[in-house]
């Protein structure tokens, strides 16, 4: 680790050392001179830096780095400026440091680099100048000379995945962070998605923070000791182009112990920006209500289930298909009725070309009810009457909740996109007549990680309920809310 090293390197450099000139370049207006603050170390033991960069002809400037929890001043030597663009050495350790200079010249955000070291994120801001004696008692520097430690571990459990819905390209995924302080409280003030280059993509803090976690969990902002949350995350952009190869997270806390903030940068995740399995649609015609589909606050989106082992999202894009009526309703006269409900008797199709993988028949149906289930719901009976179908190499579509006796296909049979599977209903883990639909990596329906996936072709005809005017969409995923219009059968 790079800690070891450099503890190990800097130790032996006690002295004050002389500060090297460099030439540079400030096409862009940028100016480094001054004292510059930051934290080197992820999730372990922290070395408090000052950078100080000065110059007296505006041609070259001087640098020396103070590690102040070792004692030690190096030289800064090779100091180059060039737009926004920060690049420096520390030949005594054998250090690179390449980064950005903010707009407002307030903060680099960057990369250490050490022979025989992978490269860790660091950043410096930019010391602000006291305006008063009081203002300095007000605002004391407690603790600058101690080792800090953020006492927390921060994982993506799953690969974000890029894939194009309502016309802009999104991923979706989550960030589990979990506390590792023997005693006190450690509350989460913001979250920052970071590109390669350290670049601030997007914030989230307050209110937005609070709504990215699930809001009948346990434990929120507030981690209380060896506890553990998760922050499910959306981000968007106009275009593949925008969406990076890879991300990174700055996490900012307040521990209850410390009166000072405390933040930590992670490694590189990367990102799979490969197409999506592209699908036909598992049902025909019009009002189709995507209930429950993908969305941030979706019921499926957090259904997070600890099955053999790992916790797994395997509903993660998952859509609860409802044909509704031209008023948004999906039944006409007694609810209490399926043959009420206009999706119910719907056939149901393959959505590509595969395998059978598994089937459960025999279930009996619900009578509609937020409650009531005709059998107990286990896992053997919660998706009800179930087809899965193997579409590909680790990809697998469920087809959940149909009539019993309905099935048209066997198991280990191949079948074919557009082939019908079976006829919806109201059997298993539901309340009224829908269709769950799911692509997901494994032979399961719940002990899986759901994946995104784009329809062929489909209509929007509004939201909650058709509102008249259509919209096209092509090699998209429906989101929650949408009424769909699939195309008949070829």
């Amino acid at each position: 680790m790079f800690m070891k090293k450099v503890c190990v390197w800097m130790f032996t450099l006690f002295a004050m050392v002389g500060i090297a000139a460099s030439e540079v370049q400030d096409a862009g207006g940028q100016n480094l001179s001054g004292m510059w603050q930051g934290a080197l170390g992820t999730g372990a033991v922290r070395l408090h830096l000052i950078l100080t960069f000065s110059s007296e002809d505006g041609k070259a400037y001087k640098g020396q780095l103070n590690s102040k929890d070792q004692h030690a001043v190096l030289t800064v030597e090779n100091i180059s400026l060039e737009g926004d663009a920060v690049r420096f050495e520390v030949k005594q350790v054998g250090g690179v440091y390449v980064g950005r200079i903010s707009k407002d010249h307030t903060e680099i955000i960057g990369t250490w680099t050490q022979t025989g070291v992978p490269a860790q994120p660091l950043s410096f801001e930019r010391e602000r100048e006291k305006s008063s004696a009081s203002n300095e008692d007000a605002n004391p520097d407690k603790g600058a000379d101690a080792f800090s430690i953020v006492p927390i571990a921060v994982s993506v459990p799953g690969p974000p995945v890029a894939f194009k819905a309502d016309g802009r390209w999104n991923l979706t995924y989550e960030l589990r962070i979990a506390s590792f302080a023997d005693t006190g409280d450690l509350t989460l003030l913001r979250v920052d998605i970071l590109d390669a280059n350290l670049k601030r993509l997007v914030t989230l803090s307050g209110e937005e923070l609070k709504s990215s976690i699930e809001a009948g969990a346990a434990v929120g902002l507030t981690l209380h000791p060896r506890t553990f949350t998760t922050i499910y995350m959306w981000m968007s952009a106009s275009s593949l182009d925008e969406i990076p190869a890879s991300l990174r997270h700055r996490v900012t806390l307040k521990p209850s112990y410390e009166s000072d903030e405390l933040s930590t940068e992670t490694p590189a995740v990367a990102v799979d920006r490969k197409p999506v399995v592209v699908i036909g649609p598992p049902l025909r015609g019009d009002g189709w209500l995507a209930a429950n589909g993908p969305s941030n606050s979706s019921v499926h989106r957090r259904a997070v289930l600890p099955l053999g082992g790992r916790a797994a999202i395997g509903q993660r894009f998952a859509i609860d298909w409802a044909q509704v009526y031209a008023d948004g309703q999906p039944y006409s006269g007694d609810a209490l009725i399926n043959k009420n409900y206009r999706g119910y008797g719907q056939p149901v199709y393959a959505v590509a070309d595969g395998v059978v993988s598994e089937v459960k028949d025999g279930i009996p149906e619900n009578i509609p009810d937020p409650v009531a289930r005709a059998v107990e719901i286990t896992l053997d009976t919660v998706a009800g009457n179930h087809v899965i179908e193997k579409i590909g190499e680790n990809a697998y579509a469920t087809f959940a909740h149909l009539q019993p006796g309905s099935l048209r296909v066997k198991l280990g049979e191949h079948i074919h996109q557009g082939e019908e599977i079976g006829l919806l209903g109201n059997s298993g883990n539901s309340t009224a007549p829908h269709l769950h639909f799911q692509l997901c990596d494994a032979n399961s329906v719940l002990a899986c990680e759901g994946l995104p996936y784009a329809l062929s072709t489909f209509d929007v005809e509004g939201r909650w309920k058709p509102e008249g005017a259509m919209v096209h969409h092509e090699l998209e995923l429906p989101t929650e809310g949408e009424v769909v219009k699939f195309a008949p059968m070829p």
